[in-house]
């Protein structure tokens, strides 16, 4: 499975000066990621469900979003479109037949003439090259999308989910049941980044990527943070609070291998659910196939809450586009919308 042994550039140690990317979730520290959440939670809730789905504000009015699909999407081309609509942006949907990157120019020609055209970039892609190069030769904000090596977006999702439902996840013990894929690393980062416990049981052959696994291991124990590998979903899911897999082929796997029956045993079913605390969650990325990596029982049952974790892709990268590009008073933007809705006023 390629995408549990994506090759990925060393990361630098937080934002640094210049445009505002988003590649992976340790790129920020802990209380930049912690803004953007808290700031995606105000908005949500300002938001009334979709009673007022439109930020009053339009802080990003006449700021332009690029989208450049090289994989394809559901949740993250749809979050992203929508986000920027509602903080009153525009946005254009680019795929590989939609620019010369199909036939021949380069990644670095092709970040210096859109950068002159939009206001920030989110790349959907399969190769992590392709994403560092564009970051390289870009003088607008590049979000991650989706690479083979990571999904740092999904997991800002993921995490303002589990705090909806179950309060702060810092201390908090989370597995992970399945191949060690591109959404298990981005796990594995928040939580180095947030301070919690994450069980990871995969496949031996099918183990997250080392230097993601050296990079946690790396991180000061201050932080609060964990992660252990184990081969027994079993162990793993015990006690847990939240249990999360994705699908046992990635978009980035050769179509050939056959990974089923070593994914077998990882299978989140009711049975393997009872063993995590009573009141414990169960996320999925999605897209889901039923029977494969979850049973119906689970992924339709009381643990389930993989439609808000889907809906709050929408939340979180609002707060992602507005910290990209609203400058030092970011904050104060996303907070325009919680104002508004103690007014009670309608967009």
């Amino acid at each position: 499975m390629t995408g549990a042994r994506a090759a990925r550039l060393p990361a630098t140690p937080f934002q640094q000066p210049g445009p505002r990317h988003y590649l992976d979730v340790r790129d920020l520290d802990r209380g930049t990621l912690r803004a953007i959440l808290d700031a995606a939670l105000a908005m949500k809730r300002a938001q009334r469900g979709r009673a007022y789905p439109l930020h009053p504000g339009r802080p990003l009015a006449g700021r332009t979003l690029g989208l450049m699909m090289e994989r394809p999407s559901t949740r993250t081309r749809v979050s992203f479109e929508v986000a920027m609509r509602q903080l009153g942006g525009d946005v254009i949907v680019l795929s590989p037949r939609d620019t010369q990157l199909g036939r021949g120019e380069s990644i670095p020609d092709t970040a210096r003439v859109l950068s002159r055209f939009l206001d920030v970039l989110v790349l959907r892609t399969d190769d992590p090259r392709k994403l560092h190069e564009m970051v390289a030769h870009s003088s607008v904000p590049v979000v991650n999308g989706l690479t083979a090596a990571s999904h740092p977006v999904q997991i800002l999702a993921d995490i303002l989910t589990f705090e909806e439902h179950r309060g702060p996840i810092g201390g908090q013990v989370i597995a992970w049941c399945g191949a060690g894929n591109n959404v298990a690393a981005s796990w594995i980062e928040a939580a180095m980044r947030f301070g919690f416990t994450l069980r990871l049981a995969t496949p031996p052959d099918l183990a997250p990527a080392r230097e993601v696994l050296d990079w946690a291991a790396a991180q000061p124990a201050s932080g609060g943070g964990s992660v252990s590998l184990t081969h027994d979903a079993a162990e793993a899911v015990a006690g847990a609070r939240c249990v999360v897999t994705d699908a046992w082929v990635s978009m980035s796997d050769d179509p050939g291998e056959d990974w089923a029956g070593a994914l077998q045993p990882y299978r989140v079913d009711a049975a393997l659910m009872a063993r995590a605390a009573p009141d414990a969650l169960f996320m999925h990325c999605l897209p889901a196939h039923r029977g494969e990596e979850v049973t119906a029982e689970v992924m339709d049952g009381r643990w389930s809450v993989v439609f808000d974790e889907a809906e709050n892709r929408l939340h979180a990268q609002k707060s992602l586009l507005l910290w990209t590009l609203g400058g030092a008073g970011w904050r104060a933007l996303a907070d325009t919308d919680a104002d508004a809705a103690r007014q009670g006023a309608a967009p």
